[in-house]
């Protein structure tokens, strides 16, 4: 469940910032088709910061409807797991979405480190200690030092990954040697890449596999590529990454998931919805980023 290739998938929304529930289901059924092993809902690329508990609730109620039908139907591709965004700077209100969302059928919650306030090691220990203690599905911890401006230390994960509960982590520290120094403290806990353009390093280091924002785009290939980086099948990894390249790098060109809703309109499958202070994708960067689309196969819709 928590191996292979996982998206963090947009929030698709109306021009006005109203959530299309349609796009939605056929963000969910694309993925399902592309081989995707998890969808996270309401996570970073699904604009977390701004969508509303209720929203968040009817997001989850229906990918976890979506993934049970699916895969009543389509025993052949198994079911597409589910796996909900939970972490805020409070423990007291992640502690609370931990546990309703627990009562929704998710398969597991992400959980990202306090933004802002800058916990000491400690106090990141004891955030998750509490998550751990009221989660009723698996948690997966998620560090991703670039937007929250606190590092949770590899020793922190080990006495982490000792917990019930606690089952993996999102490391979006690029490249291989977070991986390893990780699994050096913790050798059996599951460790996935959280940065698209390391995470074939990061797998051939140990990694079980990506929680991607190019796989918003390209789930079918970057679901190829983990799957030869896993068998350590280096020159198959290497090539599919290689196509992959631009788009790793240039869906960062502005904050995410700027580019990949972008992107994403431009092929058909959502409206152009993003809510302040995101904003549209800036019109110099639309070549920019239709090249690295080029470039991975995708043309204009």
């Amino acid at each position: 469940m928590f191996a292979g290739s996982s998206v963090a998938v947009v929030t698709p929304m109306h021009p006005d910032g109203a959530i299309d529930f349609s796009a939605w289901l056929g963000l969910l059924d694309f993925h399902f088709q592309g081989g995707t092993t998890a969808v996270i809902v309401g996570g970073t690329t699904g604009e977390s910061a701004t969508i509303s508990e209720n929203e968040l609730r009817e997001l989850v109620i229906a990918a976890v409807k979506f993934s049970r039908e699916r895969g009543a139907s389509d025993r052949a591709a198994g079911r597409m797991a589910i796996i909900a965004g939970a972490g805020t700077s409070s423990t007291a209100s992640t502690l609370e979405r931990v546990r309703w969302l627990g009562e929704l059928g998710v398969d597991g919650v992400l959980v990202v480190t306090p933004a802002y306030v800058k916990p000491t090691q400690e106090g990141l220990f004891r955030h998750y200690e509490a998550i751990a203690a009221v989660a009723k599905v698996p948690v997966v911890l998620y560090n991703v030092p670039g937007r929250t401006t606190v590092d949770m230390l590899p020793a922190t994960v080990a006495r982490l990954a000792a917990l019930p509960r606690i089952v993996a982590i999102k490391e979006a520290v690029a490249g291989a040697a977070r991986v390893r120094e990780i699994l050096a403290l913790a050798p059996q806990f599951t460790v996935l890449s959280g940065d698209d353009a390391t995470a074939r390093a990061a797998i051939l280091a140990g990694a079980q596999g990506v929680i991607s924002v190019t796989a918003n785009l390209a789930p079918a290939a970057m679901s190829a590529m983990v799957a030869a980086a896993r068998a350590s099948d280096l020159a198959r990894s290497a090539e599919i990454d290689a196509k992959l390249a631009r788009l790793h790098e240039d869906l960062f060109v502005e904050g995410n998931p700027i580019p990949v809703k972008w992107a994403l309109h431009t092929k058909g499958m959502i409206d152009t919805g993003i809510r302040l202070p995101l904003t549209p994708l800036s019109e110099r960067f639309y070549g920019r980023v239709a090249g690295a689309m080029e470039q991975a196969g995708l043309g204009p819709a």
